[in-house]
């Protein structure tokens, strides 16, 4: 069978979105995901998404499969490039018209609302998605402590770690997949800078997909630390290896970024 996907980024963090509107009898497939994924014998992405038909007020259900094939509960950047494929699929393709558009989306994690804040051209727009409250993360071991780094989890649906760097380098390219191990089932990891005021610098490594550009619920959970620990605000410019997003910090955390269309892609 055909399959009909679209290719999006959210400041470089890649994805193929398949919407079931467009492929009847779409399946979640791990294995396909993961070949589809490879950058060198497929398509290539940090993952792919999986638009099912919504029900009970949602639009869509998000299906996320990383790139290595394992599943995720949640995507800040993900969610909205399925938002931006929903759109377009729905013949929703005003620029204008789209502003202030609510898109309802179901995910492992919980049900999230994204809105189109701005259209910038005709394949890229800004939209908010209120992550939920930034809850704690899983413990680390014990005794597990790197010297000029502090280090705290939380989770938005899925775990994450912060570190923040005093001096220290760290080189995610050697330590990230050690550090994601450090709990079962893996934890996202994510090296912080303060830069200045209200804005912080980020690094990541993300379970199964390993380096990325950008990690949308790292930066809400970085910027929610951060807050925590008196370094900022509640309105946190974060800069990412692939450009900049915003995070405000109130009864919950809203992710605000830009996504842009790719490409449209058939797959036998």
């Amino acid at each position: 069978m055909t399959l009909h996907l679209t290719k999006h980024h959210g400041l470089g963090n890649d994805f193929l979105v398949a919407l079931e509107s467009t492929n009847p009898g779409l399946r979640a497939d791990p294995a396909r995901s993961r070949a589809l994924c490879d950058r060198h014998t497929g398509v290539g992405a940090d993952g792919v998404l999986h638009g099912m038909a919504g029900s009970a007020g949602a639009d869509v259900e998000m299906v996320l499969h990383n790139s290595d094939g394992s599943a995720a509960e949640i995507s800040g950047n993900g969610i909205r490039c399925l938002a931006q494929a929903w759109l377009r699929a729905s013949g929703m393709t005003d620029g204008a018209g789209l502003v202030g558009e609510v898109v309802v989306i179901d995910t492992p994690a919980g049900r999230r609302t994204l809105e189109v804040r701005s259209v910038t051209g005709p394949d890229e727009m800004v939209l908010s998605v209120d992550m939920g409250q930034v809850r704690p993360g899983p413990e680390l071991p014990a005794g597990w402590a790197i010297p000029g780094l502090r280090v705290a989890t939380r989770s938005v649906g899925n775990p994450h770690l912060v570190a923040l760097s005093s001096g220290a380098e760290v080189d995610l390219r050697q330590v990230g997949a050690d550090w994601e191990n450090l709990v079962p089932g893996g934890i996202n990891v994510h090296v912080m800078k303060v830069t200045g005021n209200d804005r912080i610098e980020l690094s990541h490594w993300e379970r199964g997909a390993g380096l990325t550009l950008a990690c949308g619920s790292g930066a809400t959970v970085a910027a929610a630390v951060a807050h925590d620990w008196g370094l900022v605000g509640t309105d946190v410019r974060v800069d990412l290896p692939g450009g900049s997003g915003q995070v405000h910090l109130g009864a919950t955390a809203v992710l605000i970024g830009p996504t842009v269309s790719v490409a449209e892609v058939s797959v036998s």
